[in-house]
Parts: structure tokens; C-alpha cells; sequence
């Protein structure tokens, strides 16, 4: 729980994969990736009881996992009785990936950069590079004239 960033709103990518990842490190994310199992009968074979005991468990700390890393005022319009995919899928919608914000952030961050004596020049330009590659992939293509600028 430790390396879960805090939901903000503005950082949901991060906290997607922080809480994806620290759900599989803890080996409880079957409830994330995979459906809530049939309901147990009194027929129900020691293999169903064990598969659905299993992803209960899954379910209840991923909950719990999900609900301790979003600040409270967040909180509010999301629902409290629901599964963790459910919940995720809830979230996501709300909190959808905008590639514009994206390119607007790595935009500023890039002509906002400044080598400031400290480390070498060799870390600066690969640390411009990549910011250069990231907006690449987003499809905003930076004459190299003007990252050199």
C-alpha cells in the first residue's frame, strides 16, 4: 500500500497501474481481472468453494486497497456496493486517459526544462529525448530544432 500513489483525479493512469500492480505482487488480484464466480449450493463441489473463498478474499482487499488510496471528496459518486472491477470499470469512465492533458503536461514540461549545473549534460539531453519520445507516441512530432532550441 505503501507505493500506491493517492487518487487525485488528475493522476489516474498512475493509480491504475499502482493498484494493478501492487494487487499482483500481493497475488489477490483475481477479483480485478476475472468475474465474480456463480453463487455456492448446497452441491457445490470443494473446487467451487475454494475458487469462490478465494476470489471473496480478492474482492474484499481490493475494495479496501481501492477505497484507502482515493481522497474523500472523490469519494462521494462512487458506488459502495459493488465488486472491485465494477468499481475500476466506475472509476476509469470517470476518470478517462485524456491524451491532451497528457501532451499539454509533457509540452510544458519540456520547454520548461532547464540544466541546472547539477548531474551530467549527458542525463539532461536523454531526459529531453524522452520527453521527445513520449510526445511522439501521442503523436506530436518536435522538429529536433526545436528541442535543441
Amino acid at each position: 500500500m505503501a507505493t500506491i500513489e493517492v487518487l487525485t483525479g488528475s493522476n489516474f493512469k498512475k493509480w491504475k497501474e499502482d493498484i494493478k500492480f501492487a494487487m499482483e505482487m500481493a497475488d489477490v488480484d483475481i477479483s480485478l481481472v476475472t468475474d465474480k464466480p456463480g453463487d455456492l449450493t448446497v452441491t457445490s463441489i470443494e473446487d467451487e468453494k475454494s475458487v469462490h473463498a478465494v476470489w471473496m478474499k480478492s474482492n474484499r482487499i481490493c475494495l479496501l486497497s481501492m477505497r484507502r488510496s482515493i481522497l474523500d471528496h472523490l469519494k462521494s459518486g462512487m458506488p459502495t456496493d459493488c465488486i472491485a472491477k465494477e468499481l475500476m470499470t466506475t472509476i476509469s469512465e470517470k476518470y478517462r486517459d485524456s491524451s491532451n492533458a497528457d501532451i499539454g503536461s509533457l509540452l510544458q514540461v519540456l520547454f520548461n526544462m532547464k540544466y541546472d549545473g547539477n548531474g551530467g549534460v549527458r542525463d539532461y539531453v536523454i531526459r529531453m529525448v524522452d520527453y521527445q519520445t513520449k510526445l511522439k507516441a501521442l503523436k506530436v512530432d518536435l522538429p529536433d530544432t526545436c528541442v535543441v532550441h
